[in-house]
């Protein structure tokens, strides 16, 4: 993976934000509409891998489709490959923006953190 890989969605505020940090910054990316393309199983897997297991880091966790899914109920008793499952058939499910580098997956927004990686030299 060359260039820094970005699931956005273009309503979203934070991802807006992040692509404007991108930009700013000189970073060479691929962006990816979240909603029309969600990440892969294997895209997931990734971030699962780099998260140590932690799948719930993943998820939308105040999008409209999680509530209404009523995950919050649920996602104490699903295994990850369950969540993976989950994350790859509907792209509102994954926290925003999901981004993978070389070396690590972001998912939100935090300034101080994406400087941490980014600037790195």
């Amino acid at each position: 993976m060359d260039k820094t890989v970005i699931y956005e969605y273009a309503k979203c505020s934070t991802c807006r934000k992040a692509l404007k940090y991108l930009e700013t910054n000189n970073i060479p990316y691929k962006k990816i509409p979240i909603v029309e393309q969600a990440p892969t199983k294997k895209e997931l897997q990734t971030a699962l891998d780099r998260l140590e297991g932690d799948f719930k880091k993943l998820f939308n966790t105040s999008g409209q489709v999680y509530r209404e899914m009523q995950l919050s109920k649920k996602i104490k008793n699903i295994s990850p490959k369950e969540a993976i499952s989950l994350l790859n058939s509907n792209g509102k499910l994954v926290k925003r923006p999901f981004v993978l580098t070389k070396k690590t997956v972001l998912v939100g927004f935090k300034e101080d953190l994406w400087d941490e990686i980014f600037k790195q030299t």
